[in-house]
């Protein structure tokens, strides 16, 4: 089974919805991504969610999704196969 840790935007309850340029946003789902990150390095992917179908109510900060990324993995091996690994292990597996 493979997991995708993303929208952030979806998920919080308490953080703004970051329309501008507000920092830190999202911080109340960074506990359960980075538990996801943390007990399934190899079988997780990460994803913007663009372009953010069904969001009726704001569009969230493409760039503020991608600073989300070193609080839920945290640790450069962990960035690595979030962001390359995973992906090339599932998507290309023949390019290994």
């Amino acid at each position: 089974v493979w997991s995708k840790v993303s929208c952030p935007e979806r998920l919080s309850v308490s953080g703004p919805p970051a329309l501008h340029g507000q920092q830190n946003a999202y911080r109340d789902v960074v506990p359960f991504a980075r538990r996801i990150v943390e007990t399934f390095p190899d079988r997780v992917l990460w994803g913007t969610d663009w372009p953010h179908p069904n969001l009726k109510d704001h569009m969230p900060d493409d760039g503020l999704l991608v600073d989300f990324i070193p609080h839920i993995a945290i640790t450069p091996e962990l960035q690595r196969k979030l962001l390359v690994d995973n992906p090339m292990r599932l998507y290309w597996p023949e390019e290994k």
